[in-house]
C-alpha cells in the first residue's frame, strides 16, 4: 500500500510549480527599464515575493539574495515532519552538486587569486564551513574541510589537482568531481522507489556532460589528452565514440554523433560558439538541454520520491534564469541577447 505521506508532499511540491516565473514573465521583464521595475513584474510569484525589500544596489547583492532564496526553499521542502525518507535522501544527495560548485570555485581562487561567492546550499553550507572554504589557500586546506564534513569521497580527486597544470589538469579534476557526484546519484537511485527512472535520467545527463567535456577539450586545444576525463555511467554514448570526438574540430563533431538529438545539440553549441567565441557557450547550451531532458522524464512523476528531484531542478533553473535576466538588465544588455540560454 502506498504511503499516504507521498500524496501529501507530492501535492505540496506540485502545487508550487505554478508559482515559478514563466516565459511570459521573462518577456515582460525584458522590456523593464531597470531591475526594480523588472522585479515588480514577478512580485506575485514565490521568488518575486521573497525578493521584495531585498538589497538591489548591485547585482552581487541580488545574486546573494537569489541563492539564499534557493537555500530557503530546499530547507523548507526538507523540513516537513512526515517527509518520506527516500525523498530526503534524494534532496541530500542531489544538493551535493552545490558543494561541487563551491569546490571548483575554491580551486579557481587558489589558481588565480580571484575569489567568488559561495552558494549557500549543500553539506558545507549546512556545516557552516563556507567561510572556511572561501578562505582556503591550498588544496590541502580544502581536503581537510571535506574530510571533516564527511565528503571524503572527493578527496582522492583533489589530491590530483595541479594549480599550474593548465587546461587539461583543470578539466581532469572538474570532471572527476562531477563523476564522483554522478556515481553517488546513481548509487542512491538504486535504493529508492522508481529509482530506475532516475538512473536513466542521470545516465542521459552524463551523456550530455561527456559531450560538453569533448567540446570543451576541443576548443581548449587539449584534444586526445582529455581521453581520461570522461565520466562513467553514460546511457547512450560509448567511451570509444567520445574519444573519437577529441580528434576532431568542433565543426566536425555534430556529424559524427549517431543520435539525432545529440547532433542537434552539438550543432546548437557550434552555432552559439561561432556567434560568441566564448567557451561558456558550451555549458550554457548543454545545461539548457539537460533541463529539457530532465523535465520530460521527471515532471510527469507523481506520488514518488522523484517529485522531490524535479522540484529541486525546477527551483534551481528558476534561479539560474532569473540571474541571467537580472544580470543583463543590470549591465544594460538587451535581455534578447541571453534568451537563447534560458530554459523556462
Amino acid at each position: 500500500m502506498l504511503d499516504p505521506r507521498y500524496a501529501y508532499i507530492s501535492a505540496y511540491l506540485k502545487g508550487e510549480e505554478p508559482k515559478v516565473i514563466t516565459s511570459e514573465h521573462i518577456g515582460a521583464m525584458s522590456r523593464a527599464p531597470n531591475v526594480r521595475d523588472a522585479l515588480a513584474i514577478i512580485r506575485q510569484t514565490d521568488i518575486g515575493s521573497y525578493l521584495e525589500g531585498a538589497p538591489m544596489e548591485t547585482f552581487e547583492e541580488l545574486d546573494e539574495s537569489l541563492w539564499h532564496y534557493l537555500a530557503h526553499r530546499i530547507k523548507y521542502a526538507e523540513s516537513f515532519k512526515f517527509l518520506p525518507g527516500d525523498m530526503l535522501k534524494v534532496s541530500r544527495t542531489y544538493t551535493v552538486r552545490y558543494d561541487i560548485s563551491n569546490m571548483k570555485a575554491a580551486l579557481q581562487a587558489i589558481s588565480t587569486g580571484e575569489r567568488s561567492p559561495m552558494i549557500p546550499v549543500g553539506v558545507l553550507s549546512d556545516n557552516e564551513s563556507l567561510d572556511d572554504l572561501l578562505e582556503t589557500e591550498t588544496v590541502s586546506d580544502i581536503i581537510e574541510l571535506l574530510t571533516r564534513s564527511k565528503l571524503g569521497g572527493y578527496v582522492p580527486i583533489l589530491e590530483q589537482y595541479e594549480a599550474d597544470g593548465g587546461a587539461r589538469a583543470k578539466l581532469l579534476v572538474e570532471s572527476g568531481l562531477d563523476g564522483e557526484y554522478y556515481r553517488s546519484m546513481l548509487s542512491m537511485a538504486k535504493d529508492i522507489r522508481e529509482g530506475v527512472v532516475l538512473s536513466k535520467a542521470f545516465g542521459l545527463i552524463i551523456d550530455l556532460t561527456n559531450l560538453q567535456i569533448a567540446c570543451r577539450a576541443v576548443l581548449e586545444g587539449i584534444g586526445t589528452e582529455a581521453g581520461d576525463c570522461f565520466i562513467a555511467g553514460g546511457y547512450m554514448i560509448a567511451e570509444t565514440s567520445l574519444k573519437e570526438l577529441l580528434t576532431l574540430k568542433l565543426a566536425d563533431i555534430p556529424r559524427r554523433l549517431e543520435n539525432a538529438q545529440h547532433r542537434d545539440i552539438a550543432n546548437e553549441v557550434l552555432n552559439s560558439y561561432d556567434r560568441s567565441k566564448s567557451i561558456t557557450a558550451v555549458e550554457e547550451i548543454i545545461d539548457k538541454h539537460k533541463f529539457r531532458l530532465l523535465k520530460e522524464m521527471l515532471s510527469p512523476m507523481v506520488l514518488s520520491p522523484l517529485v522531490m528531484a524535479w522540484y529541486l531542478i525546477l527551483k534551481e533553473v528558476e534561479v539560474r534564469d532569473l540571474r541571467l535576466v537580472l544580470k543583463a538588465i543590470t549591465d544594460r544588455v538587451p535581455v534578447e541577447d541571453v534568451k537563447r540560454y534560458l530554459v523556462l
